[in-house]
């Protein structure tokens, strides 16, 4: 190439010859813009090797990077930005706060739960485990039945056992715990129509009066397993829930009385009640808390149907009757009173 760049270089002229100033004019120019060009040409053809090879440099170092973490937007540079935010180590910052903001934050939460576990520890000196500090709001004696029924509903056939054998099932096993011979061994015999009240500290362990399966007679299901129901005379347990400190008032103990609900009173001709009395003796009470009153039994009063109007729905209230009882609470009917259904086939 530098050959044929040579080659237009201006002519040489022989000696002596005559020419007009012009045309040598022209032909230096020509001469300076043929150099000129020649070294750009010279310039290029050296710079292309120094680009190829830069190029080179560079691809390798982004290999070199991209075996080190993965490439784009991934999991590794979420996790460096995380690392960054919980310590910093340029500007010494964690979770973008200095160690100042961070040692106030701690006495400031470590004030807080101080100031809070004493009015915590404060409540509790003023609680008693053993006796309820408010009991003028205690709703009155709320009442419970046995055998279980679904929807209160005691529907049966007497002649087809399957419809009444879980209400057997039912009674048998919550008249476990009266027992004659556990009550026996853990509880002691009170005399009767009077409070059984026992002094001494409220974190003693009190005594409990017995109440003996035998007292349901008829109903206990010692002397008819079935407990009437396979005669179509059935016997529904009643009992009051526990009230610490309750007593009855006036000394008068609390009785129950059940009659037809709404229809024709003669639909309930005749229910025996068990003990005789209909009624909760005095000796079951005050109640004392179940953390000292371990082994107390709640009373009982068993109602014996012992003659009910038979293939028909005949609907049941059982109620309370004593000084301080309310049983006419209309949004819950189980507030001194409870409402079932019974419906005897033959």
């Amino acid at each position: 190439m530098r050959q044929q760049l040579r080659s237009r270089r201006a002519p040489t002229f022989p000696h002596g010859y005559r020419y007009r100033l012009d045309d040598q004019d022209e032909v230096n120019q020509n001469y300076l813009a043929d150099e000129e060009e020649e070294a750009e040409e010279e310039a290029r053809v050296m710079r292309v090797p120094n680009l190829e090879e830069e190029e080179k440099e560079e691809e390798q170092k982004e290999e070199e990077e991209g075996q080190g973490q993965p490439t784009g937007n991934t999991w590794w540079q979420k996790l460096q930005l995380m690392n960054e935010y919980l310590w910093d180590p340029e500007q010494r910052m964690s979770l973008a706060r200095t160690g100042l903001i961070l040692v106030i934050y701690f006495f400031f939460y470590a004030s807080l739960a101080a100031v809070i576990t004493v009015c915590m520890y404060t409540l509790f000196l003023t609680i008693s485990a053993y006796m309820p500090t408010f009991t003028e709001r205690v709703k009155p004696a709320g009442v419970m039945i046995r055998p279980f029924a679904h929807s209160l509903n005691f529907n049966f056939n007497v002649s087809e056992p399957d419809t009444w054998q879980h209400y057997v099932i039912s009674l048998n096993g919550f008249l476990q715990g009266y027992n004659d011979s556990l009550q026996e061994e853990m509880n002691v015999d009170c005399p009767p129509g009077q409070y059984f009240i026992q002094d001494g500290n409220e974190d003693e362990d009190k005594k409990a009066c017995q109440f003996k399966r035998s007292f349901l007679k008829n109903c206990s299901g010692l002397e008819d397993p079935t407990f009437g129901y396979s005669t179509g005379q059935p016997c529904i347990l009643l009992k009051m829930n526990r009230i610490v400190g309750f007593r009855p008032e006036l000394g008068d103990p609390v009785k129950v009385s059940c009659k037809v609900q709404r229809g024709d009173e003669n639909d309930i001709r005749s229910i025996h009640y068990y003990p005789e009395s209909a009624s909760f003796d005095l000796r079951y009470y005050p109640y004392y808390g179940k953390l000292t009153h371990v082994n107390y039994t709640s009373p009982l009063v068993a109602m014996h149907f012992t003659d009910v109007v038979k293939n028909q729905a005949v609907p049941v209230q059982c109620q309370l009757k004593g000084k301080g009882i309310i049983n006419d609470v209309i949004n819950d009917h189980f507030v001194g009173r409870v409402i079932f259904t019974l419906n005897i086939e033959t």
